[in-house]
């Protein structure tokens, strides 16, 4: 049997530095990999999901943000979708908003069925502050300014939110009652301390307080206008 070295790919490992198209290229030749990033050059292959201490988080997230979007016409929701940000990064986050480009988004749909552009918002669930989630990656949704980042470390049970103020992410300090509200998308409130006891009546009992505030019907009514 005669191998014909001149088509065959290698794989897509951890460590790796890639361009996007051979990042592309060798991720759509492994299957069995279920998550791989490209982050500043550099390829990251996802471990096994646990379930506690990413599954679980996650589906809050996804729940969460899911109430969000079907309040609010005109923002889009997606779950562990790849998105192609620069040459350099094509991360594939746990979750994202985006306003729809009709609308005046930063962010496309490309004919290959990828994000292209900037989401206005990223959600991470990480294992630590020593993830790449808050190191590189951060750096990369700041360069290309992604406007809010919101990271959830699971060992510290700690909750990162940044807004990108003149070029430069800002950590945003909860309130008296320890909620933070998005500057970018009025009405979506958080309950930090219901999100990290996993605690969801709280967290869409605060979610729904937003929801009904001014702000957020000026803003659903922004939207349908396509201001």
């Amino acid at each position: 049997m005669v191998v014909d070295l001149a088509v065959s790919i290698a794989p897509l490992e951890s460590g790796d530095r890639l361009t996007r198209p051979e990042f592309e290229r060798r991720y759509l030749a492994s299957p069995h990999i279920r998550k791989a990033e490209l982050v500043e050059g550099v390829v990251y292959v996802a471990s096994p999901v646990r379930a506690t201490r990413h599954g679980r988080p996650h589906g809050i997230i996804m729940t969460w943000l899911g109430y969000y979007c079907t309040a609010t016409p005109g923002v889009d929701l997606l779950d562990n979708a790849t998105v192609r940000l620069d040459p350099d990064n094509e991360p594939q986050p746990d979750a994202l908003l985006r306003i729809e480009p009709e609308v005046g988004g930063n962010s496309h749909i490309s004919e290959d069925d990828y994000i292209e552009g900037v989401p206005e918002l990223i959600v991470e669930v990480a294992a630590s502050s020593a993830s790449y989630d808050l190191n590189d990656k951060l750096n990369a949704y700041r360069r290309n300014r992604v406007r809010e980042y919101i990271v959830w470390q699971m060992y510290e049970n700690r909750v990162d939110w940044f807004v990108l103020e003149e070029g430069t992410y800002v950590p945003v300090i909860p309130d008296e009652r320890g909620i933070i509200s998005s500057q970018f998308f009025p009405g979506l409130w958080l309950s930090v301390n219901g999100l990290r006891q996993g605690n969801r009546a709280e967290i869409f009992a605060v979610l729904q307080e937003g929801l009904v505030t001014a702000e957020h019907q000026a803003f659903v009514e922004r939207l349908s206008q396509g201001d």
